[in-house]
């Protein structure tokens, strides 16, 4: 024991003259092809409870085809992933830390394996895919004003008009009327996007009703391997450039013309393509021949991919085995706890020996 604490404080003495490495940069996205869809009502409410949010957590990339910032810290921290605020006491949070990494060593060697992060990356995975399932039963709740299981389109489409702005009395007379009604053009678009992933929601046979569960699939489609196809192909529509239903690297990289304005914004956009690049060529492009199909993009999206799993618990852990021992030691993870959680922990190493 006497030598596990000389051991750890010759680390912090190391560790205190190093210079914390920030992994995860908080690089600006670029504009959402669904922006319409963060407006807010004009009652103030939020219209992400009843459409389909951009962000789906423990998923690798976004509905509109950035990639999942945050995917990391998902995957290890679950649901505990609210607790790790950037402004919390560093003690508590190390301490926080510290509980997981006992929970992951599942074999109490005081070491993470591949395996052991395997494992843990798809119980956290797991969480969040049943915390999907309690919020779609509220926004489910909220879409069938009639109380009977099933929500119609115009239904949907009522409820939706009304988050943006319009009077929900007259929307539901012109609709039961069969009127035209008066949108503008951003609106509609997003409709009809909205209509194209009702259908793809609803399973045979289809009645162009959704109960709960197809309802899930609409907010959250990586619940259902049919819908996580249409996402796949909703993101590779908007793209792909040519037309071939395929992604060349210069296609995921792409940015939109005019959004570099300064020297700062050039470096957040070489950041955000430098990401881009490493995550298509070494892990998306799974066979490595440049190109990106349907079929490789829709199992690097699947969340509950054992294998994609695997290959994450093994890429977390290089990025802070500096032993080089293919494993995680706690002080790792200590030093690298942005990485993993997002909060810095920059005293960790004046304090780790008195936590052990």
């Amino acid at each position: 024991m006497v030598s596990k604490r000389a051991f750890v404080c010759s680390l912090g003495s190391i560790y205190l003259s190093l210079l914390f490495v920030f992994l995860l940069m908080d690089v600006y996205a670029r504009p959402a092809n669904s922006s319409a869809l963060k407006e807010k009502a004009a009652d103030g409410k939020d219209e992400n409870e009843i459409l389909p949010p951009d962000h789906l957590n423990g998923v690798k990339m976004e509905m509109d085809g950035h990639l999942n910032k945050e995917f990391h810290q998902e995957v290890f921290l679950g649901k505990e992933m609210e607790e790790f605020d950037e402004d919390s006491e560093p003690r508590r949070n190390r301490r926080k830390l510290m509980v997981i990494f006992s929970k992951v060593d599942q074999n109490r060697d005081r070491k993470i394996s591949a395996k052991e992060m395997q494992r843990w990356i798809m119980e956290k995975t797991e969480e969040h895919f049943q915390e999907a399932v309690e919020e779609n039963k509220m926004h489910f709740r909220a879409v069938d004003p009639d109380g009977d299981g099933h929500v119609s389109w115009d239904e949907y489409k009522i409820k939706f008009l009304a988050s943006k702005g319009f009077n929900e009395k007259e929307v539901a007379e012109k609709i039961k009327n069969n009127e035209e009604l008066k949108i503008d053009e951003e609106t509609q678009e997003v409709l009809d996007n909205l209509k194209d992933r009702w259908y793809q929601a609803d399973n045979p046979p289809a009645d162009l009703l959704l109960d709960e569960d197809e309802f899930l699939s609409f907010l959250h489609p990586e619940h259902s391997r049919g819908m996580l196809k249409f996402m796949v192909k909703e993101i590779v529509r908007d793209l792909d450039q040519d037309g071939d239903k395929k992604l060349t690297l210069s296609e995921f990289i792409s940015l939109p013309v005019g959004t570099v304005e300064n020297q700062q914004a050039q470096d957040i956009d070489d950041d955000w393509v430098k990401d881009r690049k490493k995550e298509f060529e070494e892990v998306i492009d799974a066979d490595h021949d440049g190109i990106v199909t349907m079929e490789e993009l829709e199992e690097y999206m699947d969340p509950m991919n054992e294998y994609n799993a695997l290959n994450e618990a093994k890429q977390m852990i290089a990025v802070a085995d500096e032993n080089q021992n293919h494993h995680l030691e706690l002080e790792e993870i200590l030093k690298y706890s942005e990485y993993f959680t997002g909060s810095k922990l920059m005293d960790y190493a004046r304090n780790v020996h008195e936590e052990f």
